[in-house]
């Protein structure tokens, strides 16, 4: 039955097109090479990270899975996040990481939220980690594609929230390593907010982890 549809509908990478597998070797290479520093222009005061820029792999994939419904690349792409998270952490700490909130308007389209299905594949791959969805977007945020920077933080200002559920809060881990993950980074200015709004319930974030940097 798996030989019929890959007749029928044969699988395509992710990454770079190619026929025959969802991921292949010479994308997951391209990904895993990360993480590298990169510095957006508003500063959210710690260090971020991406797997790549955003060209090639990276920003094919994630493209993909935002706007082509291929949910099957959370597992990849959660891959290439886990090792770069164990690179990163600092040793005998739990890891909590967070999402980076999305619309709900733009999740609903996607079947859900792909940086969270990353997330959750990456806490899989990696001991004593998990995530927590403690931040949603609030109503009247503008897609952020063709906006300046000022435009970008003014659209944010004050449309993230915490959840409404401080027994999450309670949960964590006073010795967890927090990091903020997302898919995409260009001007800082969801990973600021985040941050600033994380901390407002005691929640300082480490570091940031995205797929790719623009």
């Amino acid at each position: 039955m798996k030989a019929l549809l890959d007749l029928i509908l044969p699988y395509r990478c992710g990454g770079c097109d190619a026929l025959g597998e969802q991921w292949c070797a010479e994308c997951a290479a391209e990904l895993g090479r990360g993480p590298v520093r990169v510095r957006p222009r508003a500063d959210p005061g710690v260090p971020c990270w991406a797997l790549g820029p955003y060209r090639g792999a990276g920003r094919r994939a994630v493209l993909a899975a935002k706007e082509r419904g291929r949910r099957d690349l959370a597992a990849p792409l959660g891959l290439a996040m886990a090792g770069a998270l164990a690179r990163l952490r600092a040793p005998g700490r739990p890891l909590l990481l967070v999402p980076a909130p999305t619309r709900t308007s733009a999740a609903r389209r996607r079947g859900g939220d792909p940086v969270a299905r990353s997330a959750a594949v990456a806490a899989g791959w990696l001991i004593d980690c998990r995530t927590a969805p403690l931040l949603w977007m609030g109503r009247g945020v503008r897609d952020s594609v063709g906006l300046t920077p000022q435009e970008r933080t003014h659209n944010l200002r004050g449309k993230i929230m915490t959840v409404a559920a401080p027994e999450e809060w309670a949960m964590i881990d006073a010795k967890a390593q927090v990091v903020l993950v997302d898919d995409v980074l260009t001007t800082g200015a969801t990973v600021c907010e985040s941050i600033r709004v994380l901390g407002r319930i005691g929640i300082v974030p480490r570091a940031v982890l995205v797929t790719c940097a623009a």
